[in-house]
């Protein structure tokens, strides 16, 4: 592989396989087009910030997961979520603030979790789930679980002093650590490549001691070979890896940024890029008519607007149990 262009290595799947990543990456979408509906519209409240076009990572990396292991993700982290098999409906109603969410409503968007489906959850400190997710690959040590942990962050988070310390002890431990860097190019509003001399991050794995890769990151079967290689050396105890994933964010960092930062062209050549256009022509080429592929995307969209539906009919969060579940 070249340092300059991610690996592919020409991987592919069956026409059945496409067809269901497309709807996983669908099912993710349109959760995130409806989150953002919902906060436009009032119902949600909070800080809020949508992945969209970045939902191939997550879909390649759901059946890597196994039932011992733990997930880390960013504020950015709906995707995850639904990845680890978290229900939509307890998510709509965790983001809508309703006493049927994840959380009882009390995390909102920025800081669910969902620890019954290996989701450990969000962190609005950023690059603050690498060392936690190195703290639950050091007790799978202790506790005979085999627990391989996956800790996923953004470009930014590459500089943040935690994500190194992180990075450093699980190599001189030898521990089970999978670092995904979704490289979405943009550091909140700064692109990384004004923020670094060399913006090829995965070539820091050097300096650790340990495997480093560029993938593309709009792929779920690149994703899962790839990531599904690094899962399978942590498990049989060669310890860490560095995976830069390659994507882009189609929206703003936050729902109402005016993103007025974006480059001439920029948004054009990450549509033509992005997971569902890929999938959807891997579909084609695979032999899918038409009604099975716009299948795949109305399947979603059905499943999202009942799911959203009643969590908007649940009831909300009681304030008189706000201290429920507090240690005095």
């Amino acid at each position: 592989m070249s340092d300059q262009t991610p690996a592919t290595d020409g991987v592919t799947g069956s026409r059945s396989r496409i067809l269901d990543d497309l709807h996983q990456v669908w099912r993710m979408r349109v959760f995130e087009e409806k989150v953002r509906d919902l906060r436009l519209a009032g119902d949600a409240v909070g800080s809020i910030h949508l992945g969209i076009g970045q939902e191939a990572v997550a879909v390649g990396t759901a059946e890597l997961i196994g039932p011992d292991d733990a997930l880390f993700a960013t504020y950015r982290g709906h995707s995850w979520a639904l990845a680890c098999g978290v229900p939509p409906a307890a998510l709509f109603a965790e983001v809508l603030g309703r006493a049927t969410g994840t959380n009882g409503g009390r995390g909102g968007s920025a800081h669910l979790s969902a620890p019954a489906h290996r989701f450990f959850g969000e962190n609005s400190i950023v690059g603050a789930g690498a060392p936690i997710a190195v703290g639950a690959a050091l007790a799978g040590r202790f506790d005979g679980s085999g627990r391989v942990a996956i800790t996923v962050f953004g470009d930014g988070a590459m500089n943040q002093g935690a994500v190194h310390e992180a990075m450093n002890l699980a190599a001189a431990m030898n521990l089970p650590v999978v670092f995904v860097c979704e490289n979405n190019t943009w550091s909140e509003l700064t692109p990384i490549d004004e923020m670094v001399r060399d913006p090829h991050l995965h070539r820091r794995a050097a300096a650790y001691g340990i495997p480093g890769e560029r993938i593309d990151g709009n792929d779920p079967a690149i994703v899962r070979d790839r990531l599904g290689a690094a899962v399978r050396r942590a498990r049989e105890g060669g310890g860490p890896t560095l995976v830069e994933a390659m994507t882009a964010r189609l929206v703003g960092h936050y729902i109402g940024d005016a993103e007025q930062y974006r480059r001439p062209g920029e948004l054009d050549e990450a549509r033509r890029l992005e997971p569902t256009v890929r999938l959807t022509a891997q579909a084609r080429a695979a032999g899918a008519p038409d009604a099975e592929i716009e299948r795949a995307e109305h399947v979603a969209r059905a499943e999202t607007e009942q799911a959203a539906a009643e969590a908007l009919a649940a009831p909300l969060a009681d304030p008189a149990t706000a201290k429920d579940h507090l240690y005095v």
